[in-house]
């Protein structure tokens, strides 16, 4: 595996290195090992997956909050999605700055997520399968959201989502104070 560091602090792009013959390809998607040599503690603990059956679905920008967050790796196995992080960790360099990423079926390439960030996703394709890896279970209580097209963020999506849920739409404006319960 590749790692690669985007705009936003922690977040990692990690690329595929398949090994291909006559018979197709094999690459590993994820070593515990591998991801601590490249400084990501990454303890998965659940396994979630996505489907999204219509082009234009947008699905967060989501996160949880302490003493639960929840770090991720996202990858896209269905499909083609554009995928976002935000950074809500007052304490970053790179607070309220997003990073987004092409995910496909084709590269299988994923983004690794801190815990203390945001994320979302919109769909590029009809049925976009989308599969992460949790580093925490996921408690409801703790679950919090951002809007997706909160001006504090400025995040420039290809296009405007088609369908989403009505609590996506409907998070308030961006409030940092009331970030307390984030990991910094």
């Amino acid at each position: 595996m590749i790692f690669r560091d985007t705009e936003v602090g922690g977040v990692r792009i990690v690329e595929l290195e398949p090994q291909a013959d006559s018979r197709g390809s094999f690459a590993r998607s994820f070593c515990s090992e591998e991801f601590a040599a490249a400084g990501i503690a990454l303890d998965v603990v659940q396994t979630n997956i996505s489907r999204n059956t219509g082009r234009g679905t947008l699905r967060g920008l989501h996160f949880q909050a302490e003493p639960a967050p929840e770090p991720k790796l996202v990858r896209c196995t269905t499909g083609r999605i554009f995928d976002v992080a935000v950074d809500l960790r007052r304490a970053s360099p790179t607070f309220c700055r997003w990073t987004g990423l092409e995910l496909d079926a084709e590269t299988h390439n994923a983004l690794y997520i801190p815990a203390g960030c945001a994320h979302g996703f919109l769909t590029l394709s009809d049925d976009a399968e989308v599969t992460y890896l949790m580093g925490a279970a996921y408690t409801p209580e703790l679950a919090r959201g951002v809007r997706w097209d909160d001006p504090a963020f400025n995040i420039t999506w290809p296009f405007a989502p088609e369908t989403m849920s009505e609590k996506d739409a409907t998070y308030p404006d961006f409030d940092p104070d009331s970030l307390k319960d984030i990991p910094s």
